[in-house]
């Protein structure tokens, strides 16, 4: 199922990177409008499959509906993944040089390679320097108590609206049936909630 969604490149510098932004309350990563109708809401681990295979169908989304649709990721790291809380780290230091989403595709793109590495701590470094980050500010950052907390404030999040597994995706406040949790359906749940919408 999810599987079977096939991953695109994305140059990191192709999309607006709004970094952190408040929403109706919510404090998260926002890609695109913060003031669209429909809010994709995802709560994903980087070392995910399934989470990576999504990754830029999700991110098309808001491409295609731009100014309707905006995506915002909480990090959700599984505890059987070795390398996931290293990584959501990672996102969130890149974050506070306003790079998380160029940082939360090249984790996606590269997921294959650093998810089976004895160094991953190497590999987030050389990342951070192919999008342009202060290398030694990104080091400093990666263990630091905000990023930490900030990990800790999405997993919290999930927790309280009873994620266990990723990808968890909200639309509008509402959870997606994990069987519609599929490129397609997702587009089919924005398209119903647009609608409805529409008609309020």
């Amino acid at each position: 199922m999810l599987y079977r969604a096939k991953r695109v490149a994305v140059s990191p510098t192709s999309k607006a990177a709004l970094g952190l932004e408040k929403r109706g309350g919510k404090t998260g990563h926002i890609l695109g409008q913060p003031d669209s109708p429909v809010v994709v809401e995802e709560f994903g681990d980087f070392e995910c499959p399934p989470c990576g295979h999504l990754s830029e169908p999700i991110n098309q989304l808001e491409h295609d509906y731009r100014g309707r649709v905006c995506v915002i990721f909480r990090n959700f790291p599984l505890a059987n993944h070795k390398h996931a809380r290293d990584a959501a780290q990672a996102a969130e230091a890149a974050g506070l040089q306003d790079r998380f989403w160029q940082m939360h595709d090249v984790l996606y793109r590269e997921q294959a390679l650093w998810s089976i590495s004895e160094d991953v701590r190497s590999l987030f470094k050389a990342y951070a320097g192919t999008i342009g980050a202060n290398v030694p500010q990104f080091e400093k950052d990666i263990d630091s108590e905000q990023v930490k907390k900030r990990v800790a404030a999405d997993q919290q999040q999930g927790n309280t609206l009873g994620v266990s597994t990723t990808p968890s995706i909200f639309i509008n406040d509402q959870a997606v049936p994990v069987a519609q949790i599929n490129p397609p359906g997702l587009r089919a749940a924005v398209d119903a909630a647009l609608k409805q919408k529409a008609q309020k």
